[in-house]
């Protein structure tokens, strides 16, 4: 049951974060560059040596020198995005949001959204407060350089749409009578829930506490279709039926007022408890993608930018759609909200509007479209294995100590255990934020290295000395160290090389070489999915593998401990959570070990 007995038992009070953004406060920020290309292309080749056998390397080695040969190819591609870059904003942004996300046509549950998984909750004596139109959250710094805040404003009141052969994405909060709602989801019925009173004052937390009542009073479960299942399916099947449901005016109301709203708010029934082992891994996959049919997930509109999760049993999280955001801003974000200070002020004596309750008018065709999309949303589900831990042993002041970049040391500690599970080294990526640039995303940092190859090499061979392995450890963090450096500096080589392959498809040109080569395919079908994303909260995100065959490891470090989610498909019979995250923890106990011996 939610605790909604009384005023001090309201489980959240949502307002909007109104984040002004003036044009000064991105003036010290400045445009994204354009890598020189024969930078691009020598990382390219460095990024391929500990993944491919030598005749490989030598045969894309020969394409990559034609392709960036002076006046060849590359060059003019290269000379296009310069004259690109001066005439936008930022020259690869709205290229990669197109690509990577508005044209892929896979389910976002699972394969897109991320969830993030915070620590279980006593509703009874807490409440979470969104700063509202007068706070602004300040701007945020990197190694002493200002970021770009653009995307903070954009996740509220926005969605993606879907359509035949590509989605879109609206943004309805700056339009001129900005939306003053959210959208509140429970037992698969949908309420509009007015946030602002009358004279244009924010509700209080009593009053939100009072009509979330309400709704809850009206949300009985019913035998109502699970609206929300639609948003799940492939993106041409749900496109289709999207044209459907609007044919009618209710439901193009009803789906209006989802996709302009605030955020939206979907209160869950409990998780099942198995056993406080797997008790995380299932709050993370309810968040993720709400359980299946029979639980939660018909709560979800996941075409939504920002869906907050709170179960009856204290779990809790948020949902987001990544064509808006990142989720470093999404954890930025829950730390403002869970830093914001209760709202003293008293509810004035007016008495407030029902909470709207959101119908749908559901003919054969889209009851056959729900039914469909409950079966694939099942089995997708069925097939994705979720791992989530806590790694008590130590946290990040552990390679502190010894001089050792946190974040580094854990991608080679990565390494390492996809290594002593599958005897190989697989193209894999993390996550380097590109916000030091106007309207930057990110850029891969390709984890594989030569350094990383010849520390996994030596590490489990009994003959190779410890100080050999120490020297080895240390080159290998280094190594990545200096790669996320070049990214940072907006000199990674992912970002560019797509910029190229396109380019050339916009002038009309064939793709060039160097993309249709066999040695691109392998490195780009990335087995290892990672991302750090820090926070100051127990949480941890959560997200599906980019590829059948693959892993999504994300963590969160803290001082003494660090959270992990993993994740693979059931599918492919040689990936496995399970073995996966008990490796990485027997993989970073030895660590340990060779860092500061017992003995």
């Amino acid at each position: 049951m939610f605790q909604f007995a009384s005023r001090d038992s309201c489980p959240l009070c949502f307002l909007q974060v109104c984040v002004r953004q003036e044009q000064s406060r991105f003036s010290s920020v400045p445009q994204q560059p354009v890598p020189p290309l024969a930078q691009t292309l020598q990382g390219y080749l460095q990024a391929l040596e500990p993944l491919l056998p030598p005749d490989e390397l030598a045969h894309t080695r020969r394409m990559v020198h034609e392709f960036g040969r002076p006046g060849g190819l590359g060059s003019q591609l290269q000379k296009r995005l310069d004259i690109r870059a001066k005439n936008t904003k930022n020259w690869i942004t709205d290229w990669w949001v197109q690509c990577s996300y508005l044209e892929n046509r896979e389910p976002l549950a699972v394969h897109s959204n991320p969830a993030i998984s915070l620590p279980r909750r006593d509703f009874n004596d807490w409440r979470i407060i969104v700063g509202g139109d007068e706070g602004q959250l300040p701007v945020e710094q990197l190694r002493g350089r200002p970021l770009c805040m653009e995307l903070y404003p954009l996740m509220f009141s926005s969605c993606r749409v879907p359509g035949p052969k590509h989605d879109s994405i609206a943004h309805y909060g700056r339009s001129r009578r900005s939306p003053t709602h959210i959208t509140v989801v429970r037992n698969y019925q949908f309420f509009q829930l007015e946030v602002y009173n009358s004279d244009g004052s924010r509700m209080t937390e009593s009053q939100i506490h009072s009509q979330l009542f309400r709704i809850r009073s009206q949300s009985w479960k019913t035998d109502k279709e699970p609206m929300g299942i639609l948003t799940s399916e492939h993106r041409h099947t749900w496109g289709a039926a999207y044209n459907r449901l609007l044919r009618d005016k209710i439901n193009r109301e009803s789906v209006r007022a989802i996709e302009t709203g605030l955020f939206s708010l979907c209160l869950d029934s409990p998780v099942m408890r198995i056993s406080d082992e797997k008790y995380a891994s299932r709050k993370a996959a309810q968040v993720l993608h709400g359980g299946g049919t029979f639980s939660n997930s018909g709560n979800r509109w996941f075409d939504k930018t920002l869906q907050f999760v709170v179960g009856e049993d204290g779990s809790w999280g948020l949902l987001y759609e990544q064509a808006t955001t990142e989720g470093v801003q999404v954890a930025t974000l829950l730390h403002h909200i869970l830093d914001e200070k209760p709202d003293p002020k008293r509810a004035p004596l007016i008495p407030l509007p029902m909470p709207k309750k959101l119908y749908f008018y559901i003919d054969k065709e889209i009851k056959r479209d729900i039914e469909l999309a409950k079966q694939n949303l099942d089995i997708l589900i069925n097939d994705l294995d979720v791992k989530v831990f806590n790694f008590k042993t130590f946290g990040k002041e552990l390679p502190k100590r010894n001089k050792l970049s946190p974040n580094a040391f854990i991608q080679v500690a990565l390494q390492l255990s996809y290594y002593r599970v599958h005897n190989e080294m697989c193209p894999s990526c993390d996550i380097a934020s590109q916000r030091m640039f106007r309207g930057g995303r990110t850029e891969y940092i390709r984890s594989p290295t030569k350094e990383a190859l010849a520390f996994v090499l030596a590490f489990d061979d009994a003959s190779v000395s410890r100080e050999v392995k120490l020297q080895l450890l240390r080159e290998a963090v280094e190594a990545y160290v200096a790669l996320t450096d070049l990214a940072l500096k907006g000199c990674g080589i992912d970002r560019h090389l797509l910029g190229l392959k396109l380019q050339a498809i916009e002038q009309g040109l064939s793709i060039p070489k160097i993309f249709m080569d066999t040695g691109y395919g392998y490195a780009t079908h990335w087995k290892l999915r990672t991302g750090q994303v820090p926070a100051n909260t127990d949480s941890v995100m959560c997200f599906g593998p980019l590829v059948p065959d693959g892993y999504a490891v994300c963590y969160n470090p803290q001082a003494d401990h660090v959270h992990f989610s993993v994740t693979a498909f059931n599918c492919c019979e040689e990936t496995n959570a399970e073995t996966l995250a008990q490796t990485v923890q027997k993989t970073l106990c030895d660590l340990q070990e060779l860092l500061e011996p017992t003995v």
